[in-house]
């Protein structure tokens, strides 16, 4: 397991994955360690996975600061870790939470993304929120299912502030509710940071008309792929998204919830590699 040290001297952990070209990956969480995100599909059959533990999670060492656990104070792990990868330019994916650091990372170094992917993410860095009313919007198109009777109302409270978490509309973020997405939501407890979780998107983490003018200069492609069923961000929110970017796709994955390449692997690394794959539209600007 490699190992790089943060700008403050926090050993920070990744892991390699697969054959190919790299791709970097950002976890989300917030503050979840990498495991969760697997082979992402099967996408280790094409790309060489580099899979960042954030600092205090998974094989990376806890800060002697907790304040770094916000999210704009992790950027510039982000950008060591590129350093210590060797990279020009990387690819650059991320999940959920883990979106809006890699979006403050291209506004800070757009220069350092080739291409950006986006799934299933968090909007926060551009001033956009996932709201309850969204939440159930979505949640309500799954009322066939045979667990909906008992979780819609659990999820409605707790979306409320009436009731805590319920393990009983787990559900609802994943788009088939089988075996393997029961042991994937099993696994989150103990995968997660909770005190870096509070502190990720803290007073101050986000300035979303900076983070907006700055994204005007990324000239890398970005792809903000959303999946029909998960209510955080639903699809016309990541539409939304999407827009911030000058050079930007958007996709909604049929049937998909808030982890896609659980629902339906072969169309989630089939949409990914053709955007990998696909031209970049007009030339990338050194680094340098």
């Amino acid at each position: 397991m490699p190992t790089f040290p943060a700008t403050d001297g926090t050993r920070l952990a990744y892991h390699l994955r697969g054959a190919g070209e790299p791709l970097v990956v950002l976890p989300g969480g917030p503050m979840r360690a990498s495991a969760y995100l697997g082979d992402l599909g099967g996408l280790t059959a094409h790309r060489r996975l580099a899979l960042l533990d954030l600092r205090g999670t998974g094989d990376s060492a806890a800060p002697a600061d907790p304040a770094t656990y916000r999210c704009d104070r992790m950027v510039e792990d982000v950008e060591a870790w590129r350093a210590h990868l060797g990279l020009e330019r990387m690819d650059l994916l991320a999940h959920s939470a883990g979106a809006a650091l890699a979006m403050l990372y291209a506004a800070r170094h757009p220069h350092r993304v080739g291409r950006l992917l986006l799934i299933t993410p968090n909007p926060s860095a551009l001033g956009l929120q996932t709201t309850p009313d969204d939440r159930l919007a979505v949640a309500g198109l799954r009322a066939a299912e045979p667990w909906f009777a008992q979780a819609f109302p659990a999820f409605r409270a707790w979306l409320a502030g009436e009731a805590d978490f319920d393990d009983v509309f787990l559900p609802f973020f994943y788009g088939r509710w089988d075996d393997a997405a029961r042991s994937h939501a099993d696994a989150e407890l103990e995968q997660t940071n909770d005190e870096a979780c509070e502190r990720y998107s803290g007073d101050g983490a986000f300035t979303p008309d900076a983070t907006r003018a700055a994204l005007t200069h990324l000239t890398a492609p970005v792809l903000v792929l959303a999946g029909e069923l998960d209510g955080g961000p639903r699809p016309d929110l990541a539409r939304r998204a999407a827009e911030a970017f000058p050079k930007a796709e958007f996709s909604v994955q049929p049937g998909a919830g808030h982890f896609p390449w659980l629902d339906d692997p072969e169309w989630f690394t089939g949409r990914l590699l053709a955007f990998l794959d696909g031209p970049a539209g007009s030339a990338l600007p050194s680094a340098e």
